[in-house]
């Protein structure tokens, strides 16, 4: 069956490229499409009708033409333009980390509604007073969830024994948690507090509701991000890009 030439599709705008002296080419995650790729022409120039329409971090509807190569971005309405992720730093930072993640875990053209609803609830619920940290390692947990890489946290990775409540130890390169007695023959892995393991088990398997009603010191919310970002640093094979501005922000906020 042939596809129509001009379709419109919901879209979040998660990455933008400088194209010639006025375009951008703009990666787009939509609902039904997966995450698309198409030039916004002229978009760049002071006077574009369509450039507010197609900000990072804005969710759109967006009227696209087919191309040989690249669509072509034909019309765009806001849907919400998330103010709040863009006057306020540190939430910036926030949302700029979990679009990223977004595009690297995803391949072109491949369907996931699932996920595209996780980002727009995520950027919704940054923009409230809520633990932005525990917001992040839930979506950072079901992301991985809905990729294919969600870590084995209810038994050893190795002997598949339950976990007894005790320091136990996650090995990105195994998945998941070691015991102490597996952990020895083992590469490094990152020690695990008992709390630690039952707060990631609670994201995993919790909604985003019950997973907001949590609330956690800021040393077990360090340890937390710290054995997250090992993970995904392991199957990304670097570090993401925009925990650096994260970091640097978060810095500047304590100062």
């Amino acid at each position: 069956m042939t596809r129509p030439r001009n379709y419109q599709t919901e879209v979040i705008i998660i990455k933008k490229t400088k194209l010639g002296e006025a375009d951008r080419i703009l990666t787009l995650y939509t609902p039904d499409l997966g995450k698309i790729q198409a030039v916004a022409k002229g978009v760049r120039r002071p006077r574009s009708k369509m450039a507010g329409h197609l900000e990072l971090l804005t969710h759109s509807q967006v009227s696209l033409a087919r191309g040989r190569n690249l669509d072509t971005v034909t019309g765009s309405q806001t849907i919400d333009g998330f103010l709040p992720l863009k006057s306020d730093l540190e939430l910036t930072s926030c949302a700029l980390y979990i679009v990223e993640l977004t595009e690297q875990f995803t391949a072109d053209h491949d369907e996931n509604r699932p996920l595209f609803e996780l980002l727009l609830k995520t950027m919704h619920r940054l923009c409230r007073e809520t633990d932005r940290e525990l917001t992040l390692r839930y979506f950072e947990l079901r992301l991985l969830d809905l990729t294919g890489y969600r870590p084995q946290l209810g038994q050893c990775v190795s002997c598949h024994q339950s976990l007894k409540p005790e320091t136990n130890f996650f090995s990105p390169r195994s998945g998941g948690v070691l015991c102490p007695g597996c952990q020895r023959s083992q590469p490094p892995a990152h020690s695990l507090s008992v709390d630690a393991l039952k707060v990631l088990r609670w994201l995993q398997d919790s909604d985003e509701d019950a997973a907001g009603r949590l609330r956690i010191s800021k040393l077990l919310s360090r340890e937390l991000e710290t054995l997250m970002r090992a993970y995904l640093r392991y199957l990304l094979e670097r570090e993401v890009k925009s925990t650096a501005w994260l970091d640097t922000v978060r810095e500047q906020a304590a100062l």
